[in-house]
């Protein structure tokens, strides 16, 4: 085959592929002189499946020229693609083609696919927000899907009809700022609306992934769970420790299967999110205790006597009630984590009480993702330090703590 065909060919086969995909050489190895020097001239690279096991993908940046050749001339061609290289597809692509696709535009001038492109957080917010999709995350990456009865609906445009099947969290080098990473091949397959959305939201900067979703990404094992999987795991646990005591669970929910969408870092600095999320964690902690748990074993009432000699009985709060159940039950011969844990639980509720009541003006300030994050951690600390009081009791000692948990395996950003 001429020259000029065989780049005609590998670049036509890019272009009109669904995947872009690259052009098989396997019968080529009669064209390895010609391969070799379209190469050198930097018109296409050869892709040998050494970083990415599916070698018709172009899922990283090519090898240097010269490292290309060698291994050429060391393996052969049997098992590897040839793609257009992006100065020969600057030729070739012209301005309108996938205008109104930006990010599908990337890969067709050559983006390999597992790039990614950063995101102003508040992008996630319009999936979170919206009720027609399905928004999960741990924290560390996640999904958005078009939830089943919207996506048989008529009334939703099709457009909206959107898999985008993984995205993750990644940070800005030195500053360590928080954003939206998202891979090409995930944002290519957006419809037109739905990347012009991302469009607006994109971020320039130095930022790299999440460690253990480049982790994962690359088809390893994550090392750490993030630290609102591990807040919720620890309720599970106490849970579970509840009943092996022959109690009432101490938490009425333990969240373990449907978790608050809202339950992560915040996705937009603000004083109105920040709020919620106060709200949601007094809501998981202090009114999720149940009261059943304590047995009668202390009064859950206060009594006291009015001027005019009426007695006024006044319900305990929960967090009063599991500090006197604890002070009753356990002795512990360090009190001070048991204190520090109470008044954990009692600046949740401090924090959020003021605003119970209150229309504020919403605020846009950076400290918001500072102030949560201290906020998540004494949390976690604190229900954890319930965990370990409560694992030291006799009845609980066989069960068996997750190894991740019990070894502190866990992400705080």
């Amino acid at each position: 085959m001429e020259k000029e065909n065989l780049l005609k060919e590998i670049t036509g086969s890019y272009l009109n592929s669904e995947n872009f995909n690259g052009y098989l050489l396997y019968d080529l190895e009669q064209d390895k002189q010609k391969i070799i020097e379209l190469v050198q001239k930097g018109k296409i690279d050869i892709n040998f499946g050494d970083k990415h096991l599916n070698f018709y993908i172009k899922a990283f940046e090519p090898d240097d020229i010269q490292t290309q050749i060698n291994k050429i001339n060391d393996i052969g061609l049997k098992n590897c693609c040839a793609y257009p290289s992006r100065n020969h597809l600057k030729e070739k692509v012209y301005y309108g083609k996938f205008k109104n696709k930006p990010f599908t535009r990337k890969i067709a001038l050559g983006e390999p696919t597992l790039n990614f492109a950063v995101f102003d957080l508040s992008v996630l917010e319009i999936y979170r927000n919206d009720p027609r999709y399905s928004y999960s995350t741990n924290e560390i990456s996640g999904q958005i899907v078009i939830s089943d009865e919207y996506y048989k609906s008529l009334e939703v445009k099709p457009s909206d009809k959107i898999l985008l099947q993984t995205f993750g969290f990644c940070y800005e080098k030195e500053k360590l700022n928080r954003a939206v990473a998202v891979f090409y091949c995930y944002l290519s397959k957006l419809s037109e609306e739905h990347q012009k959305i991302w469009q607006g939201k994109l971020l320039s900067g130095d930022y790299f992934l999440h460690p253990d979703y480049a982790r994962t990404s690359s088809g390893n094992w994550a090392e750490k769970e993030s630290i609102f999987t591990a807040f919720i795991e620890e309720l599970h646990v106490i849970n579970e420790f509840s009943k092996l005591m022959g109690r009432s669970t101490l938490f009425k929910e333990d969240y373990k299967n449907n978790k608050p969408k809202e339950f992560g870092f915040l996705i937009r600095p603000t004083h109105k999110e920040f709020n919620s999320f106060v709200h949601l964690l007094d809501k998981m902690i202090s009114e999720n205790i149940n009261k059943d748990f304590f047995m009668n074993e202390i009064e859950c009432d206060f009594e006291e006597e009015r001027k005019d000699g009426k007695l006024v009985v006044t319900p305990k709060g929960s967090i009063t009630l599991l500090k006197e159940w604890i002070d009753k039950k356990i002795t512990l011969s360090d009190p001070e984590p048991k204190n520090k844990m109470i008044e954990n639980f009692r600046k949740i509720r401090k924090i959020r009480q003021p605003q119970a009541h209150i229309v504020n003006d919403d605020i846009f300030d950076q400290k918001y993702f500072k102030e949560q994050r201290k906020l998540i951690v004494e949390a976690y600390n604190s229900i954890r330090t319930l965990r370990l009081m409560l694992a030291n009791h006799p009845k609980t000692k066989s069960y068996e703590v997750p190894d991740w948990l019990y070894k502190g395996n866990i992400w705080t950003h």
